[in-house]
Formats: C-alpha cells, structure tokens, sequence
C-alpha cells in the first residue's frame, strides 16, 4: 500500500474541492485532492456561476482569462406564469464587477480551476481515487484510505476536508447524521436543441400542475421539468409521449423539437434533498459543501454556497497549515461559525419557495395559473427586482478571499 504524507487531504473533486485546493494551495499548503472519476465530464451537474463567484475569480486575477471558456450569460430572470411573464431578478444593480449570472458546464469550470492549482508545485490531484475509509489516530481524524486503479493508497493528513457531496463517504464514516429539512420534488433534467430564434433570457415557465425550467446553453436548452417527490417511477409507467405533451404545453416554441426525447433513456432525475450537519467537523475533520449542508436546486445557488464555504475555509485555516500545524478543533468551529448563518437563511429561503410556490403548482391542476399578486409587483416596481438578484447573485455574507 502506498502512502502520502500532507497537510491536507481534500476529498471531492466538485467545485468546493477543487476551490479550497486551489486557495490552500496559494498560500503555501500541502495539499493533496482526491476525485474518484476519471474526469469531470458529466452531465446536469450544477452550471450556474453566480456573481459571488465570478468576484472571486476577480479577487484571484482570473476574472478575464475564466470568462474566456465559452459560457452565456443573463442580466435578468424571469418566471412565465401562463402568459404572464413577470421579470423577477436584474443583476445588472449588484456591486461587483461581474453583473450578471454565467451558465458554463461544470467541467469547463472544474478543469480550469485545476488547472490553475496545478500551477503551485504543492498541489496535488489524483483522479480515480475512490476514499472508502478514514485513518483515525489519538482520537483525530487523520486522513483517508482510498482505491485506486493502481492499488490502494493512504493519505494521511493533519486535516481532511470532505467535499464529496451530498452522498458523502467521508461524512458517513465519520459518524455524522444530517438533519433531513425535506424538499417535496424532484426534477428531470434533459437536453433540447436551441434555435437562434428561440427566447434568449432564462426563463421559468409555470402552469397549473406543471413547473418547467430552461436554461440558455447556446446550442441546446438545458430543461428541468419538476415533478412531486418519488412520482418518476409512476410517471416513467407511461410512454415518453406524455412529458413531451407536457413540454409543448408549457413552451409551444419547442414542440417541433421534442422527438428529440426518444425515451425516458433520454431523461436523468435529480432527487431534490435539503439536509444540513449540525456539526460539521470534529479533531482533524471538516466537512464544507454539500458534504456540510445539501442545498435544494432554487436559485441554483448551491454551486456558489458551495464555493463560499471554500473561501471561508482557507481564509480561516490556511495560515496554520501553511505553517504545518494541526488546526485545533476550535479553529474548525469557526468555518461552521462563519458559514452555518448563511446556509440556514439560504435553506429557509429555498423552504419557503417550495412550500409555498412549487408545491402548491404541483398540487393545483383544476384552473389556469394566475401570477401571485405579489409578484406582479415586480413587472410594475423594476427596482424591487434588485433584492432577488442580490440575494441569489451574492447570497448572505458573501465571502471575499484574503490575498
């Protein structure tokens, strides 16, 4: 069995991951990431890459050559109720520099970001290096043990940092139970061919029963089509016919393109969870992300909390490990400290809106959907549009990197 010796092992390849790895690694920290698939090239992950994002990107002298990699991007989003279109968010108010929300493949992100860590020579990536257990010594954490096509390999760590997700092993080893908050759907994702006289804003499309989301992704829609929690089984029961009646329904401009959903082979559903620790570390151990705290797809923040919780991370633990110390459990405490407040707003915010909104369009198939009066506030008032896009553009506390 081979063995690594670091300062800090980081579980996960995702965006929390790879950007704590990068942000330790700049300050000086031996850090080693482990991601357990060959690549990131993977389909309806994440691709939304929020303002508080791209800032960091400028905090980090990148903001230019980033928005180089092919991306859209959109100023305004806007929900169809029937054919009511209401414009709910304008980011074009927000103060930073990227005013605006960018939709990129998660793996153009991911490879850049690794791509730009590698650069330090006290990086480390290994790809294909499935963690299935923790090394424990002196009542810490003190790394991982991981499979590899090449055999099995030990890391050992004066910190590890789990980042792998909402089925996280590290946290299940660990001994940790979230705290399920619940989400009452779950969404199919699938990909439509986008022609140049199509729509060009993002757009929300609502009708009773039926919640229907299109993503902008220059060559084809990236489409969501919510669905009550647990129902794909029995909807999957019928022919594929009935979502692309469903479809055409909801965005007639698309019907001359649903025979592109051959069959339900053509559909991946996300199971929608919304979950936090309570705690989210113990001696040696820190979970961030989705590992820490799975966020439900409103907003598509959860890339960006993600992110957040990296850059508090490093800000906060980087100058002990750069000076290859143990950071003490109350040192761990204050990343959740920072952090927690952020994801419990986040999380009620994302309740609220499923709750109140999504569950009650779901439940309500009798009569045609009007626009709640509240929200046609925001088609008469332009400058309420700027408290949404502050808080999904930049989100409670957003977090700046310390140079």
């Amino acid at each position: 069995m081979d063995t690594i010796e670091t300062s800090c092992v980081i579980v996960g390849g995702g965006p929390a991951g790879m950007m704590a790895g990068l942000l330790l690694a700049r300050k000086g920290v031996d850090v080693v990431v482990l991601e357990k698939h060959a690549d990131f090239l993977r389909d309806f992950r994440g691709d939304t890459i929020h303002p508080s994002t791209l800032q960091a990107m400028d905090d980090l002298g990148l903001y230019d050559e980033f928005l180089k990699l092919p991306h859209q991007e959109a100023t305004i989003l806007s929900a169809q109720f029937g054919d009511e279109s209401i414009p709910l968010a304008n980011f074009s108010h927000l103060p930073t520099r990227a005013k605006f929300i960018a939709f990129m493949p998660q793996w153009d992100f991911l490879n850049f970001v690794s791509y730009e860590a590698a650069k330090y020579p006290n990086f480390r990536l290994i790809m294909q290096a499935d963690v299935d257990g923790l090394i424990e010594a002196d009542g810490k954490i003190a790394g991982v043990k991981a499979r590899t096509p090449q055999g099995s390999l030990e890391i050992r760590a004066g910190l590890t940092i789990g980042a792998d997700g909402r089925h996280s092993t590290v946290r299940a080893n660990a001994g940790f139970t979230p705290l399920d908050i619940g989400a009452p759907m779950d969404i199919l994702w699938f990909k439509l061919t986008r022609r140049a006289s199509d729509p060009s804003q993002l757009l929300g499309r609502i009708a009773a029963g039926k919640f229907f989301i299109m993503i902008d992704r220059g060559d084809h829609w990236q489409c969501g089509y919510v669905i009550p929690k647990g129902g794909f089984e029995a909807l999957k029961a019928q022919d594929i016919a009935v979502l692309r009646k469903n479809v055409t329904g909801l965005a007639p401009f698309i019907g001359n393109r649903v025979d592109e959903l051959a069959g339900w082979d053509s559909v991946s559903l996300l199971s929608v969870a919304v979950d936090r620790l309570p705690l989210w570390h113990r001696p040696g151990l820190l979970c961030i992300g989705d590992s820490a705290h799975a966020m439900s797809p409103v907003g598509g923040v959860g890339i960006n909390v993600a992110i957040q919780d990296a850059i508090a991370a490093a800000n906060i633990l980087a100058p002990t490990l750069a000076r290859k110390e143990i950071p003490g459990d109350a040192l761990l405490a204050q990343v959740q400290k920072r952090r927690e407040p952020a994801v419990k707003i986040t999380q009620a915010f994302q309740v609220f809106v499923q709750n109140r909104v999504i569950s009650k369009v779901l439940a309500d198939r009798g009569r045609p959907l009007t626009p709640p009066w509240p929200l046609l506030l925001f088609k008469y008032i332009p400058w309420l549009r700027r408290w949404p896009a502050r808080f999904v553009g930049l989100g409670y506390r957003p977090e700046r990197i310390r140079v």
